[in-house]
């Protein structure tokens, strides 16, 4: 929990890339959503490289290649411009947003891991969140909706949006981020309303928390 007074230091300190874009281990390409484990390791969807690259804590020169990195393509042992990623301690696996193959994958973390596995596919998917329950939620930029879905489950559950690609409080217009509270609520960025909404679980609708002026 972060105190209401907290204060934050007015400078940032680069901890991942920071040498050009470009392909090289101390470098990104486009780099999109990241998530950050409890060593304080950094997982990060190198987007142009096709690739998820680790940073772990005190290592700021070079990333280590997890997942991908062997060029575009959609075998089990490549990525097409990934944009999210999250890690999933309760099986030491990435949960990976393949955008470009329209799929969700799980890759293991443990040494040896040459490919994932699909979790879900035929889905446009941009963001990735998980709840305290190990439940995933999954945006989907083309169907303007987030659903939840059980680990291994293929159809899930819509929880924002699902009504058409619209500004209503029912609707969202390329939905890409996440965030899902204790509470199960979720938080969307809802991309082209230039807004982010929030969704109460159940809701029918959302609620606008930040933008939506134009």
């Amino acid at each position: 929990n972060i105190p209401v007074n907290a204060t934050w230091k007015q400078n940032g300190v680069t901890i991942a890339g920071g040498n050009g874009y470009g392909d090289a281990t101390n470098q990104l390409y486009y780099p999109g959503g990241l998530f950050v484990d409890d060593d304080q390791a950094v997982v990060i969807a190198d987007f142009w490289n096709h690739r998820i690259m680790q940073w772990k804590n005190g290592d700021t020169t070079n990333g280590q290649v997890v997942a991908g990195g062997k060029g575009a393509g959609n075998g089990l042992h490549q990525l097409d411009r990934p944009s999210d990623v999250l890690i999933d301690k309760e099986t030491d696996s990435l949960i990976i947003c393949d955008w470009g193959n329209d799929r969700v994958l799980r890759w293991s973390l443990r040494s040896g891991t040459t490919q994932g596995e699909i979790l879900i596919d035929n889905i446009s998917c941009w963001g990735l969140a998980m709840d305290k329950q190990r439940y995933l939620y999954v945006s989907d930029v083309e169907k303007h909706e987030v659903r939840r879905y059980q680990l291994g489950e293929k159809n899930g559950t819509p929880v924002a949006g699902g009504n058409g690609q619209g500004d209503g409080l029912n609707q969202l217009n390329v939905p890409t981020f996440l965030f899902v509270d204790r509470d199960h609520s979720v938080y969307v960025s809802d991309n082209d309303n230039h807004r982010v909404m929030k969704w109460v679980e159940g809701a029918t609708e959302g609620i606008v928390v930040a933008g939506g002026q134009g």
